[in-house]
């Protein structure tokens, strides 16, 4: 059984993506890594992320195809359990993780599970086309959800905007915001066009998601890929402090229990 991740990638190191720790972990975990979206415009449509995906997709020649976000990393210490997971489960078309969204590096929240491993040897007929962002996997026109199919208790970890800066960011959310809504026709909860409101947009939601960030982390429980970059993370990047929220958030018992069921009992 041969496994491929296939990933996407515009201007790394100006968007300050942790893209050399990602292809590190990335190429000693899979057997093949193919990367798309290095022609990928400033002001691009919004179905060209799950374009870049299908492409990747339709470029692998592995059995079990694994879509990554740059941001995102699987531990070391699961490597194997991921592999023998796939080979038990080749009847189906997908499996899932739960994805530890992470803003600061001593806590996480499981956000959700995620199907991003699709069994290109039994059913090569998926597309990466579904969801809000257009790259979830569908199968004949259906969306693959993660509550019919296999789960593995090995995360993912997402490691959220948090080598970047608020400049980053902001021109970022303003890009993703222009995409957004030359698509879907509006702005929906992505503030607006200009840097200014798309950054708060996105500040106020962080602010809300860090609430049920409950769940502890130290720096030698992430992947080692990325620890000494998370190590030294400077004050004006993200991931420090997010912005100042760290050390100024407020917790009630109704978080700590959201926060605490998302990872026991989902």
């Amino acid at each position: 059984m041969k496994i491929s991740i296939i990933t996407t990638m515009t201007n790394p190191e100006e968007r300050k993506d942790p893209w050399k720790e990602a292809l590190e972990c990335y190429e000693d975990l899979a057997d093949e890594v193919i990367i798309t979206g290095k022609d990928w415009p400033i002001e691009f449509s919004w179905e060209q992320i799950g374009q870049y995906f299908q492409e990747g997709f339709e470029k692998t020649s592995s059995d079990w195809v694994i879509r990554m976000d740059l941001d995102y990393f699987f531990h070391e210490k699961d490597f194997i359990k991921i592999k023998n997971f796939l080979k038990e489960n080749k009847k189906f078309p997908v499996v899932s993780f739960p994805q530890y969204q992470i803003f600061t590096p001593d806590r996480y929240q499981v956000k959700t599970r995620l199907c991003n491993a699709f069994n290109k040897k039994y059913f090569p007929n998926i597309f990466l086309n579904g969801g809000g962002d257009l790259c979830q996997p569908t199968l004949n026109g259906v969306q693959l959800l993660h509550k019919n199919y296999p789960t593995l208790n090995s995360p993912l970890y997402q490691y959220d905007s948090i080598l970047r800066t608020k400049e980053i960011i902001s021109n970022d959310r303003a890009r993703f915001a222009r995409a957004w809504f030359r698509y879907f026709h509006n702005y929906d909860n992505r503030g607006g066009p200009e840097p200014e409101e798309a950054f708060e947009a996105w500040f106020q939601m962080i602010i809300q998601r860090y609430k049920f960030h409950v769940n502890k982390l130290k720096i030698e429980d992430h992947p080692k890929y990325i620890k000494d970059t998370l190590s030294s993370l400077d004050e004006n990047q993200f991931g420090h402090s997010a912005f100042g929220l760290k050390n100024n958030i407020k917790r009630n018992i109704f978080h700590r229990y959201v926060g605490y069921k998302q990872k026991y009992m989902n």
